[in-house]
């Protein structure tokens, strides 16, 4: 693996130890693929960020740590590498650990990882635990800011909430549903990724009453779980279609789209109404095919530059606080998807 940084710059970037990152470079034995690939993606970061570092300013290392999907985890490392450059006032370094699924005790473990080793600001996007909380607690305690990405860690020291209305999100879901179907009973299907994470919870809970005001005669089937990958999703619809005849609409909250379409093919059933989030790469096919109605985006972009905001505020490097941290619902619909034109 040809570089030419030093090892230990390596392994901060990397989070590893210096002796782990020396075998990696080495190609020696009792080394997993993830650590490998966790080098591999520390040397781009370093090239990408290189010419960063001939910039006056004080550098600062800002820690992601994302439980996502793939899909999800690419859109907030591209949004975060497109803002650097506009940062003027320090050379700011991102580090990511992004994981599909990440168990409470795995948040945990990095954040006391990342108090360990120093940070200037961790953001965050994880479920609301207790234990999570006292690890945020803990790093406040320490003096390294966490701002929350997209879902919140509630009753928590947490510096800042950046990312979308989820409250306001659920009601224009229910909005959409309730204007679009014509009259009748059926069942509504909602899909949240994790039980746990507060900001699905804040969209479910104000889809569920807003619905029930407008379309009282409409039922909610509610399922929760498989963290937006494909298998998860598809095993636990699978349990609760069994006896479903009649949908008429699905609100997904956490991802899994074509998972989830999937699985309706194979019961028969067809939406009238299909409510997705995120305008990610497999969220535009599905809207452009038709297979989604609307899309419920936010400009993810923005919400990491108020992320890094945040955190040269508080490190009193910046008073652009001036952006608002929570960003307003998007609906986009096939017609008018960004760039209109199909990915290659």
């Amino acid at each position: 693996m040809t570089h030419r940084f030093p090892i230990k710059e390596i392994a901060r970037q990397a989070g590893l130890g210096t002796a782990t990152v020396d075998r990696v470079l080495n190609d020696r034995a009792h080394v997993s693929p993830q650590t490998k690939l966790r080098v591999k993606a520390a040397i781009e970061e370093l090239r990408a960020q290189e010419a960063q570092l001939a910039a006056c300013g004080r550098r600062l290392f800002f820690d992601f740590v994302v439980e996502a999907p793939s899909r999800f985890s690419r859109e907030v490392k591209a949004a975060a590498e497109a803002i650097l450059p506009q940062i003027g006032t320090a050379v700011c370094r991102p580090r990511f650990l992004l994981q599909d699924i990440m168990e409470e005790e795995e948040v945990v473990a990095a954040l006391r990882r990342i108090m360990k080793r120093g940070s200037q600001g961790v953001c965050l996007k994880a479920r609301d635990t207790a234990k999570i909380r006292d690890a945020v607690k803990m790093l406040a305690d320490a003096r390294i800011p966490v701002v929350t990405l997209v879902t919140d860690i509630a009753a928590s020291d947490r510096l800042a909430y950046v990312g979308l209305d989820n409250t306001g999100a659920g009601r224009t879901a229910a909005y959409l549903v309730s204007r679009m179907l014509g009259e009748g009973q059926g069942k509504v299907l909602t899909t949240r990724s994790h039980e746990r994470f507060l900001g699905e919870e804040e969209r479910e809970s104000a889809f569920i009453d807003a619905l029930a005001s407008a379309r009282p005669e409409l039922q909610v089937l509610a399922v929760q779980g498989g963290s937006g990958v494909d298998f998860e999703t598809s095993r636990l619809l699978e349990k609760s279609l069994k006896d479903v005849r009649a949908l008429r609409a699905v609100y997904s909250m956490g991802g899994g789209n074509r998972s989830i379409l999937r699985t309706l093919d194979d019961h028969g059933l067809r939406p009238d109404v299909y409510v997705a989030h995120d305008l990610d790469r497999e969220n535009r096919e599905l809207i452009l095919d038709r297979r989604l109605d609307f899309v419920l985006h936010h400009d993810l972009q923005l919400d990491i530059k108020n992320a890094f905001n945040a955190f040269l505020a508080f490190h009193r490097l910046s008073n652009d606080l001036s952006e608002r941290p929570i960003s307003t619902v998007q609906v986009l619909t096939p017609e008018n998807v960004p760039g209109r034109s199909r990915p290659d």
